[in-house]
């Protein structure tokens, strides 16, 4: 399941929610991202998305870690609009048979949400507004999934 949402929600809410009733699940993994405050250079993060084509592109990548790490559930919470420093921006849970296939699925998904992931987002601070582009590091993330086990 996909969902983007205006409105902060509560991870351990979510967490405990999608493990709810999953009697031939191994493993659950999770990631939670927050929002920094970067040393008061960001007052708020905004971020933008097209309703439907994005869940549709998340959509594509969810697909393929079911396939390829044998999920056998997932769920990704996205924030979009104003969000403030300390707040949750994404969740990412993974039920797969084995830890090891929940772990890489997870980061896997959080790999991509965070450079392909058709977001666009600004930090606001007191010197003003910026558009923020992945990093290096994050591309290098990224292309460690590029080559097909």
């Amino acid at each position: 399941m996909i969902r983007l949402l205006q409105q902060s929600f509560d991870p351990g809410a979510e967490l405990s929610a999608f493990c709810q009733g999953r009697q031939e699940v191994g493993a659950v993994a999770s990631f939670t991202g927050i929002a920094r405050a970067e040393q008061g250079r960001t007052e708020t993060l905004e971020l933008e998305a097209y309703p439907g084509f994005t869940e549709a592109a998340i959509g594509e990548i969810a697909r393929e870690a079911e396939t390829r790490f044998g999920l056998q559930a997932y769920l990704i919470l996205h924030r979009v609009g104003t969000i403030a420093p300390g707040e949750p921006i994404v969740f990412v849970a993974t039920a797969s048979a084995h830890r090891r296939e929940a772990f890489e699925a997870c980061d896997f998904l959080m790999d991509y949400l965070k450079s392909r992931a058709p977001f666009w987002k600004k930090e606001t601070g007191p010197d003003g507004s910026r558009w923020i582009e992945p990093r290096a590091s994050d591309l290098t993330d990224l292309a460690r999934w590029e080559t097909k086990p």
